[in-house]
């Protein structure tokens, strides 16, 4: 009989034979707890009682005094005779008829088997069509995406080339010119060295020092000569290899997000049609007019900026990049468009940058307060607004946790990022990534949102971060009254060039006030605070 068992199924024998004539098990009864082998199984076979009130099963192994598989409940220590179709679990009729399990789909055990196993073969008959559509796609997809990065590739290897023939071959033109002089110094030497008349031989030596060093002066390892055709090859090399290195960029890009696509993505395939809202744009900042980007007109104050054009989600999440001028402490994330002016009360979920900590916003629901005595609501408020807290009569608070690493690894430390993509899971968690390089990128932080407010906005709020003015400055400003102090800051414009912006500190009585000159380049653009790409 053994030799009829399954072969990754383990022998079972007969728990009543004796020790030196064992039998393998036919099968186990559940209520008495024993493996029976064919002989010693006829009596629950033929007995009506014990075939109608001992559940047989397949041969359980048994283990020191009982069976490896529990047969009772641990609750009631009854039999277990049915399955529960809600919770997944076999139950014994006390559970079935007066515990959790009473108003459950209870079946027994051979209509659980039945119904399960028909469930069972036609999940897989569905995976199985599942599995052979995606072999299909799988393979159109891999045979797209070779050509895709083939093409790319060629493409790449063809600009290359095309790059190099253009230098090489201008090059080699200047310098077959340079090659006239030495060709010609060499036939006016030989001139000179075959007249052998002394007049003449001096008449002609003038010409001939000249030619000499002529051809002393060229130097083969020189670039073209200075002049117009140097500089339409130079302008017309940098345009091309601008678009090659555009290639590159592309198809490096595109195979990281093929190996890797949580962290790198290309930035393409993420542009949206986000833009800021030119109404909460402030007198001192100036729009594009792509509305993308935000520059400095002059004093930068606290602002705080919609964003727009979110009217669509892939995959039900929202996603946005932003890059952050390194002069600003900001903050972003969402806000309740109703308390956009100063993100004092409603809803805020965020990532700030502040005195040079990150640090991530979230929004409370308060239960306590209400339940307090009024006496110590009333010094609670008094305490908010001696530490410039929300006014929280809403029932709310703004919690701040500081960011001191990124994600999950404690070994990353953090910095102060300058590109950050968002990614806001609607409606349950918001996501923030620093991107490193084109396409790299870092998680930060993700926030989870409690809130059920339909009106939260994406938003940027820009404020000038803190200099730290000189103690002894604000001294002579209490001491003498109106006085003004000057200082120069660095800022690097897109065309290459650094340009220095003035800044004054005017003071009056102990207090002190910064403004800041307009950050203009001599290529006329303006220093970019925030842009959305």
């Amino acid at each position: 009989m053994s030799d009829n068992l399954p072969k990754d199924r383990q022998v079972v024998y007969c728990d009543m034979c004796t020790e030196d004539n064992k039998q393998p098990a036919r099968k186990t009864c559940m209520k008495c707890e024993i493996s029976m082998c064919v002989q010693h199984l006829q009596a629950h076979l033929t007995t009506p009682v014990l075939l109608q009130t001992h559940p047989l099963t397949e041969p359980i192994a048994s283990g020191n005094g009982g069976l490896v598989v529990t047969t009772k409940c641990p609750q009631h220590g009854k039999l277990l005779e049915y399955y529960c179709l809600d919770d997944l679990t076999c139950v014994c009729v006390s559970c079935a008829i007066e515990d959790q399990h009473r108003l459950h789909n209870m079946k027994t055990f051979s209509t659980a088997h039945k119904e399960l196993l028909e469930k069972v073969q036609a999940e897989q008959q569905a995976l199985l069509v599942k599995a052979d559509g995606a072999n299909t796609s799988l393979e159109k997809w891999e045979k797209n995406e070779r050509e895709k990065l083939g093409r790319s590739s060629v493409r790449l290897i063809e600009a290359v080339t095309n790059l190099r023939d253009l230098a090489l071959t201008r090059v080699q033109s200047s310098v077959s010119a340079r090659m006239v002089s030495i060709k010609t110094s060499k036939s006016s030497l030989q001139a000179a060295k075959s007249e052998e008349d002394a007049f003449r031989f001096l008449q002609m030596y003038s010409q001939v020092h000249q030619d000499l060093e002529n051809a002393k002066a060229v130097d083969f390892r020189k670039g073209l000569e200075p002049g117009s055709d140097r500089d339409k090859l130079v302008e017309e090399i940098t345009q091309r290899g601008e678009k090659m290195m555009e290639q590159v960029s592309n198809f490096w890009g595109s195979l990281l997000t093929h190996v890797d696509p949580e962290n790198h993505q290309e930035i393409n395939a993420v542009r949206s049609n986000l833009y800021f809202d030119s109404n909460t744009l402030g007198q001192d900042m100036t729009l594009s007019k792509d509305g993308r980007k935000v520059f400095n007109s002059g004093q930068l104050e606290k602002k705080i900026l919609l964003i727009q054009g979110m009217s669509f989600a892939v995959n039900n999440s929202y996603r946005w990049r932003i890059s952050l001028s390194k002069d600003c402490d900001w903050t972003i994330g969402l806000c309740d468009k109703k308390c956009a002016i100063n993100l004092q009360r409603g809803d805020i979920f965020g990532l700030c940058w502040k005195g040079n900590k990150l640090s991530s916003l979230t929004t409370e629901d308060l239960e306590v307060e209400n339940t307090l005595p009024v006496q110590l609501n009333k010094r609670a408020k008094h305490m908010r607004s001696t530490q410039n807290e929300p006014n929280r009569d809403t029932g709310q608070r703004v919690s701040t946790q500081v960011i001191s690493h990124c994600g999950e690894d404690v070994s990353e430390q953090i910095v102060r990022p300058e590109k950050v993509e968002v990614i806001w899971s609607c409606p349950t968690s918001l996501s923030f990534y620093n991107l490193i390089g084109q396409y790299q990128r870092r998680k930060i932080v993700t926030l989870t949102i409690g809130s059920t407010n339909q009106d939260l906005t994406p938003f940027v709020c820009l404020e000038m971060e803190s200099q730290g003015i000189p103690a002894d400055f604000v001294e002579d400003v209490y001491t003498f009254g109106s006085h003004a102090q000057q200082q120069q800051q660095q800022w690097k414009c897109s065309c290459g060039r650094v340009n220095v912006r003035n800044q004054n500190i005017y003071g009056f009585r102990g207090s002190a006030l910064k403004k800041s000159y307009p950050k203009t380049c001599a290529c006329g653009k303006a220093e970019v605070l925030c842009k959305l790409f």
